[in-house]
C-alpha cells in the first residue's frame, strides 16, 4: 500500500516530465545582495540615568539601523521608535566599519526634536554630549554649545536640535545630512582620521524619576564616510 506521494517525489516526477517534453524549468534567479545600510549595528554599553525606559521593551533594535520615530507624523516618537537615555544617562554604538574623515561631516546623530509652529528658532529639544573613540577606552568629546550659539535655535557641537528630514533610507546612499537632517559631526574637528565608537551622554542634570522619557531621545546614528576596517588575521 503506498501512501501520499511528498513534495520531493512530486518534484522529481515533475521535472522528469518536463525534460520529456524537451523543456526547460523556470528558475527564479536569486535576489541580488543588499547593500549594508550605513548605521550602528551594535550597542557596546548603555548606561541609563534616572527617568530612562522608553523605549527599553525593544531595545537595542530601535537604536540601530536607519531613523524610525523622527520619521513619523507624530509629534511623540513611540516606545518602539527611540531609546530616552535618562538624565546624564549615555550610551555607545559601534559600526560594521570604521568612521572615516572625509570633505565635511562624517556621521549624523538622530534624536527627534520638532520646530514648534514650524519656527527654526523655536524647537523643542533635548541635547547630548558627543564623543568619539578608536579603541572604546580613550575618548575626544565634541564640544557642545549647551547654552546656546549665536544664532537662536541652534546649539553648535551638541546633539539633539535638528530635526530629521523623511527621507528614504534604502536609497540615500551614501547620507547626506542636507536632505537627512539630524545633527552632523566632523572628525576633522577633533583631528582625527577615525574613529571606531560614538558615544551620546545626555546633558540633564537630573530627572523626574517618576516618568520614563527623561533626557536624550535616541533614534539612530548614521555613517557618512566609512571604511571596511583592517584585517586582525595576521
Amino acid at each position: 500500500m503506498f501512501g501520499k506521494p511528498t513534495n520531493l517525489a512530486l518534484k522529481i516526477a515533475l521535472g522528469v516530465a518536463i525534460g520529456g517534453l524537451g523543456l526547460s524549468a523556470c528558475v527564479e534567479d536569486p535576489e541580488p545582495a543588499r547593500t549594508a545600510l550605513p548605521y550602528a549595528t551594535g550597542v557596546e554599553h548603555f548606561s541609563p540615568g534616572p527617568g530612562a525606559g522608553w523605549g527599553a521593551a525593544h531595545f537595542p533594535e530601535l537604536v540601530l539601523g536607519p531613523p524610525q520615530g523622527a520619521l513619523n507624523s507624530a509629534a511623540a516618537a513611540g516606545r518602539d521608535e527611540v531609546l530616552s537615555l535618562g538624565a546624564g544617562g549615555e550610551i555607545v554604538l559601534s559600526f560594521e566599519g570604521l568612521i572615516m574623515d572625509g570633505p565635511g561631516a562624517d556621521f549624523v546623530v538622530f534624536e527627534n526634536p520638532f520646530w514648534i509652529r514650524n519656527d527654526p528658532t523655536q524647537v523643542w529639544y533635548e541635547l547630548g554630549e558627543v564623543s568619539v573613540s578608536q579603541d572604546g577606552e580613550s575618548w575626544h568629546t565634541f564640544p557642545c554649545a549647551a547654552g546656546g550659539g549665536e544664532q537662536p535655535g541652534q546649539w553648535p557641537g551638541c546633539a539633539g536640535w535638528s530635526p530629521t528630514r523623511v527621507y528614504d533610507a534604502e536609497a540615500m546612499l551614501p547620507l547626506d545630512p542636507a536632505q537627512t537632517g539630524g545633527d552632523a559631526f566632523d572628525l576633522a574637528d577633533l583631528g582625527l582620521e577615525w574613529a571606531r565608537y560614538v558615544r551620546v551622554r545626555d546633558l540633564l542634570d537630573d530627572g523626574n524619576s517618576t516618568l520614563d522619557n527623561v533626557g536624550f531621545d535616541l533614534d539612530a546614528v548614521g555613517v557618512v564616510h566609512s571604511e571596511a576596517p583592517p584585517s586582525e588575521e595576521k
